[in-house]
């Protein structure tokens, strides 16, 4: 698998993605069209990168302020840049509970320190597993 096709500029990783899996598996897709109130065709995305910063599957018909500034910048993820982390990695309590977003900064610093291959192959799942599933420790 190409990892740096299929994770974000932000961080977020595509190829452990619902909407991505959905693509071949249209029991998947009845599933996450379902859960998300939406067509079966559109209850799927080929990843940030493909699809150009937008995922019309939760409405983002414009390209993300992300992907603007980093394709802008022309710098392949967020934490080469001299501002990271900026506003537009900013965590949001809104959607928390079923969107990853809030795990971004996390993810992009994680890159940067074991790089993008070990990030993908061995931590990438956890995270989002510890996002959702995992209990608040200090």
């Amino acid at each position: 698998m190409d990892y740096k096709q299929m994770t974000a500029p932000c961080g977020l990783d595509c190829f452990n993605c619902p909407l991505y899996k959905a693509l071949d598996n249209p029991g998947l897709r009845e599933k996450v069209a379902h859960n998300l109130g939406i067509s079966e065709e559109k209850a799927q995305c080929r990843g940030c990168r493909n699809e150009e910063g937008t995922i019309e599957a939760v409405g983002l018909l414009e390209p993300c302020s992300v992907f603007k500034c980093i394709s802008e910048k022309g710098l392949d993820f967020c934490y080469q840049c001299d501002e990271f982390p900026c506003d537009n990695l900013h965590p949001y309590a809104d959607k928390a509970d079923v969107v990853p977003h809030n795990t971004k900064v996390f993810n992009s610093c994680l890159i940067r320190k074991m790089g993008l291959e070990e990030w993908a192959k061995s931590k990438a799942k956890s995270v989002k597993k510890t996002y959702f599933e995992g209990s608040f420790k200090l």
